[in-house]
């Protein structure tokens, strides 16, 4: 796997922490700075990948084979990550954090790690607001622990509850580990427990009726997703994706579908109340076709030590070299704040030089 950045050092040699540009906001008095860029947005949600490995093979996120994993040395540690992740809350103003993959069930500290962002105090002296994305495979077995941890939510990914096709598209005969592992976490008080599932030409379209009723009568919150160009480049065409207005009129054929009334925030889904279940939602992301770059307020963290100020961003800050170099925690902050700072108005897919990422979604974390 061939990963290009654009690096705030200059190699060989030790890398050096950047100065802040000159019209970057000043750190105030006690040291802390805010993730702000350009355009006003201020990032509060942290996106930590703790590992690019997987224990799937979804057919639009990866070959049959997997992909090149990142040696072990090239990965942030658990010193490493958890300091990264104290610096951003301590001094960068983050206030959510949600750990992703890769397969994040797959790191053996997932628990500590978790436990050691909760005792966090945000700079509202509240505690860190955590979350999980996961396949599931495995769940059941570890949510007990990662409550008491002191998880708060939890996203799992499901694209059909159709076996055969469950198989089809992840190269693995595992739907019913992962059901068992929603009904774990609705029993562990993870609510609401929120469904990804990402929708696909001539592929899983049939699936939006069934997974809507299943997560529906399980108190589960569904949320469809718009494909995006982040999986095998020719996979993905833009003249052919799903759009959430087809995903809409599948689901207003059968349910009662009005707005929900609470304000959306910065949160990616658009929310429906579904009148023939009461108190039960159905969600939508329109990624491409609805772009909300403009409330986007997440920064991302790779599992080899890179910031992302955006999903689709073709460069990166690599924190860790800096890091291990020796960096102050006031010098990998000004690193940090710099590279939000150089955020895009929004990911340009439908831009006609729109390049995406070299790095796949599985490399990047969710």
């Amino acid at each position: 796997m061939t990963t290009h950045l654009t690096l705030l050092t200059t190699p060989p040699g030790a890398p050096s922490a950047p100065t802040a540009p000159a019209d970057l906001p000043p750190a105030a008095a006690d040291g802390t700075r805010r993730l702000a860029d350009r355009y006003g947005r201020v990032a509060r949600d942290l996106r930590v990948s703790l590992t690019d490995r997987c224990n799937l093979r979804c057919t639009y996120c990866m070959p049959a084979e997997g992909l090149e994993w990142l040696p072990t040395e090239q990965t942030l540690n658990f010193a490493e990550v958890t300091r990264l992740i104290r610096i951003a809350v301590e001094l960068l103003g983050i206030r959510q954090i949600r750990f992703t993959g890769g397969e994040p069930l797959l790191r053996r500290e997932l628990a500590e790690i978790i436990a050691f962002t909760s005792a966090l105090r945000t700079d509202e002296g509240r505690a860190v607001q955590t979350a999980l994305t996961t396949n599931g495979l495995g769940l059941d077995k570890k949510v007990a622990s990662l409550r008491e941890a002191g998880l708060n939510r939890v996203n799992i990914s499901l694209d059909t509850i159709d076996a055969e096709r469950y198989k089809s598209l992840t190269r693995r005969d595992r739907l019913h580990h992962v059901l068992r592992s929603i009904d774990a976490a609705v029993d562990a008080g993870l609510s609401p427990v929120k469904i990804n599932a990402v929708v696909m030409p001539g592929v899983n379209e049939d699936d939006i009726v069934p997974l809507a009723r299943y997560c529906l009568a399980k108190g589960a919150q569904l949320r469809f997703i718009e494909q995006m160009p982040l999986g095998p480049r020719e996979q993905w065409k833009r003249s052919e994706m799903v759009t959430a207005a087809d995903i809409l009129a599948r689901l207003q054929g059968e349910f009662t579908l009005t707005p929900a009334s609470e304000p959306r925030g910065s949160a990616p889904a658009a929310k429906w109340d579904v009148a023939e279940y009461p108190g039960g939602q159905l969600g939508v992301i329109a990624s491409v076709t609805e772009s909300f770059c403009g409330d986007c307020d997440r920064s991302r963290l790779t599992t080899d030590g890179a910031i992302r100020n955006c999903l689709f961003a073709n460069s990166e800050t690599p924190l860790r070299d800096l890091m291990r170099s020796g960096a102050s925690d006031a010098e990998l902050a000004t690193a940090w704040a710099t590279a939000m700072w150089g955020k895009l108005p929004g990911h340009g897919i439908d831009d006609p030089g729109f390049l995406q990422p070299d790095r796949p979604m599985s490399a990047i974390g969710g």
